[in-house]
């Protein structure tokens, strides 16, 4: 579990559950002290532990924890009883896991969206053009398993396109498979554009147009046995707020 100090203007605690006020500046409310732990999909490290960061700047007293790993295995971890304040989900699927078992606490909120995007060593020395090649045998190839939302995508788009693929791996969550392509493992994987972002530059994207067929919508909820509650709120308001917006949309998320 990566564990993180993190921070930011001290926010209002006004909404209940994961409804957070959508949209709306955070506020002035009270100091928020003691541990955070935030389980969320793992293509949201690097906004989310930002977006940490700067919650707990504004809260001395807080520290925030993050488990990022892929929504299949976080939403059983939940669903088995392990502590946590925050899901954040990379599909609706996943979220339900938890909301059906009864283990959140009001109506999760969408708070962005994500397309897939072939990745590719920096140089393309494959020279992959699109979906068609993971059809080729003679190339090493990274997917993320069905269980997992990126996955799951993976088997929309291939359908869509009519391509039968034949990857080498299925990874566990998506920075695997990024993983896989940064270290020249594999000639090609499908990740979400937002990790593309984050490889800054030490690979390359390649988009297709059936992305927009399977694009993930991502919730977040407070869960109902936070042993947190207003410092899950206090992130929850900071991921729907203006700043969370522009954080994720720097990171290479869309708008939901």
């Amino acid at each position: 579990m990566r564990r993180r100090l993190a921070g930011l203007a001290v926010l209002a605690l006004t909404a209940a559950g994961c409804a957070g006020a959508d949209g709306a500046e955070p506020r002035g409310g009270d100091e928020l002290t003691g541990t955070l732990t935030v389980f969320a999909a793992a293509s949201l490290t690097d906004v989310f532990t930002e977006l940490g960061d700067r919650l707990a700047d504004d809260h001395p007293g807080l520290e925030v924890r993050f488990s990022f790993a892929g929504s299949s295995a976080l939403a059983t971890q939940i669903s088995q009883g392990a502590p946590a304040d925050v899901f954040a989900s990379a599909d609706e699927a996943q979220m339900a896991v938890v909301t059906d078992a009864g283990l959140a606490d009001g109506e999760p909120q969408v708070f962005t969206r994500n397309v897939l995007e072939i990745v590719v060593p920096a140089g393309n020395p494959a020279g992959v053009t699109g979906l068609a090649d993971f059809a080729r045998e003679e190339l090493a190839l990274a997917v993320c398993a069905a269980e997992v939302p990126c996955g799951a995508a993976a088997e929309d788009v291939f359908a869509a396109a009519g391509v039968t693929a034949r990857p080498d791996t299925l990874e566990e969550d998506v920075r695997a498979a990024l993983t896989k392509v940064e270290l020249d493992e594999v000639d090609a994987a499908l990740v979400y554009a937002s990790d593309v972002d984050s490889a800054e530059g030490a690979v390359e994207g390649i988009s297709f147009p059936e992305a927009e067929q399977a694009a993930n919508d991502y919730p977040v909820c407070v869960l109902a046995d936070a042993p947190n509650p207003a410092a899950a709120r206090a992130f929850v308001e900071l991921v729907l707020s203006p700043e969370g917006r522009e954080a994720l949309a720097g990171a290479g998320f869309a708008a939901p």
